[in-house]
């Protein structure tokens, strides 16, 4: 199997994924030894069922397949789509290459290990957490990821939603560190492999927007946001604005998105609305450049 980049999605994070999909080609010199590939979540008709529950941090939670993050269980289907043979590079769809991904795929040394993730602990108060929003994975070791049978046991409550996704079920030995380049959060800075602009709120190209995903925060200031200011906010880097606007504009001049395209987009609010005159503003961007 040809080493694959493999991007979640669903409709509200569909264009993320685009951009994020011409990133990873755009800036690497091996971009035709590689796939990359879109999963949609509603190519998958188990979650978009409505009415089902998972068990999530011990509570039983409804399962809302609108949800803005409804496409997170396709972390674990490259190893099936793959059959099970290969290397698959796995991202949530607002991560974007800024680096060559190839030096993953291809030179990245696994040593013997089925899965390489980015540890950040303390995130969430887990001292051993584990950044699966961007996995380098050995599809021959993962077998026991085929896909179905997973969502059958998340549907029945048989797996525990965050324990899943923080890889609390698979032996720990079988896991290896990536460098933090490759999973930078809000970080964009010399290094930088794999941008991920990880906070949902600031995503650069829903500023302005009502925002569409369940508010799970508990604080006094992220309660007053709730009720009074559900609005997308500016990223506070605008150099990621300009990063992500500078693809978008390519991906227009080249034909890879339409203009009719984006307009729709922007009217299904799943882009801010100056999306056009932000292409125009950073078309070229200097960092395109150097991240070629």
């Amino acid at each position: 199997m040809r080493p694959t980049v493999f991007i979640q999605a669903n409709a509200r994070q569909m264009l993320g994924a685009k951009i994020s999909a011409f990133s990873y080609s755009r800036n690497s010199k091996r971009s035709g030894d590689f796939d990359v590939h879109i999963m949609d979540a509603a190519d998958y008709p188990r979650l978009m069922q409505p009415g089902q529950s998972i068990l999530r941090g011990g509570h039983v939670r409804g399962w809302d397949p609108d949800d803005l993050q409804s496409f997170t269980p396709l972390r674990f289907a490259p190893p099936t789509l793959m059959g099970f043979k290969g290397r698959a590079l796995v991202t949530d769809p607002d991560c974007f290459g800024v680096a060559d991904v190839a030096e993953l795929l291809f030179d990245h040394d696994l040593g013997g290990k089925a899965i390489a993730a980015v540890p950040r602990p303390g995130h969430n108060k887990d001292p051993d957490y584990i950044a699966t929003s961007v996995m380098l994975l050995d599809c021959a070791q993962l077998e026991h990821w085929d896909f179905e049978p997973l969502l059958d046991r998340l549907f029945a409550r048989d797996l525990d939603y965050v324990e899943w996704m923080q890889l609390k079920y698979e032996d720990r030995s079988t896991i290896a560190a990536l460098p933090p380049k490759w999973n930078s959060f809000d970080r964009l800075e010399p290094g930088t492999g794999i941008l991920h602009t990880t906070k949902r709120r600031t995503q650069p190209w829903k500023s302005g927007l009502p925002v569409d995903y369940t508010l799970r925060e508990s604080g006094p200031l992220d309660l007053f946001r709730r009720f009074v200011n559900r609005r997308y906010e500016p990223h506070p880097d605008q150099r990621q604005e300009a990063f992500i606007y500078a693809l978008l504009a390519e991906m227009v001049d080249g034909g890879v998105l339409t203009k009719d395209e984006l307009v729709s987009e922007m009217a299904a609010k799943h882009i801010r609305h100056d999306s056009l005159d932000l292409i125009e503003r950073y078309r070229g961007w200097a960092l395109i450049e150097q991240a070629a």
